[in-house]
């Protein structure tokens, strides 16, 4: 009762009400087909305690990222989040603030959000950030609407080396959005040539980097190609933890920049909320999808905030609207600015180089197990193996052994015999070096 407040005679007078004798007319629509004969086969209610209780005993039953050497990756990753992050942001007025719809009165959550667009246009080489999107995945498919929108072009070409999970996000969008997807398979040798892709229709090229294997690459003969063409290059960045370390995607010419937030301040959470990081040029700045907030003074002089594009169409005229994400993932960017200033730039970059070390030292330590072959000659904190078996059964293996050894890539491509034996490992600052050697022998002996 204490979720299900309603008497028989309130539901019968909301029945009344709205015009219909029971419950079940408001399911007319239903084909009968698709209706059930009998109760779901559930335990019937119980009281809360012995919710809890059975709902812990089945989590149980989960071998829990936290209490496992973990080498789990692609696309989301393990980090140490600082006790002051949660503190902050479960202050009162920070975890309750929503996007104001009078937003100069929120002065606060304003300066936040613009100190946020300041780190991630810095981080990305870019010249404007905004207020940040749901997460890289819808980041990615806005970033090829965008593009679209700057060239008047409907084409894409999308990388291989692509997360597969943000490929089927942007082709969900291509399906109602009208407008071509042009595409290459992974390739685990690392030969592609994108270039030869774009024709005079092809408004953007898409590439991760690292990409879905680990790799990182060179983008500027591939932005060259792209602006010789009138195209965009949109690089998508899933662990932005790699930009404190690596050549930013602006430096090598990138037009718009894409990332997954999620490795600073934000835990792994069972797949969200995550973080949506999205950042331009100054030229593209009126065509870029979600808020902006900039600064601005008062009549007094002094320095304040305001929403400098949040466009009124947006909200009411959705066909004029450069997006339909009218919201930002807000405590997930206060968590990833809280953290990003406690590194600062000095420890952005040593986080960086930890990650890069734990990855070398589990590669290495890897390439001299029999039955496997280190396929990457750059990575920054993963790195894809060819296992002498199918890699889906050794994880499975390795979880009994209370390792969580990574990611088989045949998840992402089921049924393709191409990627039946390569795993995905990622490594971060959380990784021991007791860690790497059990995930050592646990490979040693499920490949013997």
């Amino acid at each position: 009762m204490r979720y299900l407040p309603q008497t028989d005679s309130d539901r019968q007078a909301m029945l009344a009400t709205i015009g219909v004798e029971s419950i079940d007319d408001l399911y007319v629509d239903v084909p009968r087909s698709a209706w059930l004969d009998g109760p779901v086969d559930l335990p019937h209610h119980q009281g809360e305690l012995q919710v809890e209780r059975a709902l812990g005993a089945m989590a149980a039953k989960n071998l829990h990222g936290g209490n496992a050497p973990f080498f789990v990756g692609c696309g989301a990753y393990r980090h140490h989040v600082p006790a002051s992050v949660d503190a902050l942001i479960q202050r009162g007025e920070f975890l309750t603030s929503y996007t104001p719809y009078q937003p100069e009165v929120s002065q606060g959550t304003l300066q936040m959000l613009f100190e946020f667009q300041t780190m991630v246009a810095m981080l990305t080489g870019m010249d404007v950030a905004n207020a940040s999107m749901y997460d890289g995945a819808s980041s990615a498919a806005e970033a090829v609407l965008m593009a679209n929108r700057v060239t008047r072009r409907h084409r894409a070409v999308l990388s291989g080396g692509l997360h597969p999970h943000y490929r089927e996000t942007v082709e969900t969008y291509a399906r109602y959005g009208d407008f071509e997807i042009a595409s290459q398979d992974l390739d685990p040798d690392g030969t592609q040539d994108l270039a030869a892709l774009i024709d005079e229709n092809t408004s953007c090229v898409v590439v991760q980097a690292p990409d879905i294997m680990g790799r990182l690459s060179d983008l500027r003969a591939l932005a060259d190609a792209c602006h010789h063409a009138g195209a965009l290059l949109v690089a998508v960045v899933t662990e932005v933890v790699s930009l404190g370390l690596v050549k930013s995607p602006g430096e090598t010419g990138a037009d718009i920049v894409v990332c997954e937030g999620q490795s600073l301040g934000n835990p792994l959470g069972f797949g969200g909320p995550y973080l949506g990081l999205f950042a331009t040029r100054d030229k593209y700045v009126r065509q870029m999808p979600g808020r902006l907030v900039g600064e601005t003074a008062d009549t007094e002089g002094k320095r304040g905030w305001v929403l400098t594009l949040s466009t009124r169409e947006q909200h009411i005229r959705r066909e004029k609207a450069t997006s339909n994400i009218c919201t930002n993932s807000g405590l997930c960017a206060l968590a990833f600015t809280i953290h990003l200033s406690l590194l600062g730039e000095a420890g952005l970059t040593r986080l960086a180089r930890l990650n890069h070390e734990a990855a070398q030292r589990t590669a290495d330590e890897l390439a001299g197990i029999d039955g496997v072959t280190v396929l990457n000659e750059t990575y920054f904190n993963e790195f894809t193996v060819r296992l002498a078996k199918p890699a889906a059964g050794i994880v499975d293996a390795m979880a009994e052994r209370g390792v969580l050894a990574g990611v088989p890539l045949s998840r992402f491509m089921p049924g393709d015999s191409r990627y039946t034996d390569l795993l995905a490992i990622a490594a971060t600052e959380m990784t021991t070096d007791e860690e790497i050697a059990a995930l050592a022998e646990g490979l040693r002996e499920a490949l013997s």
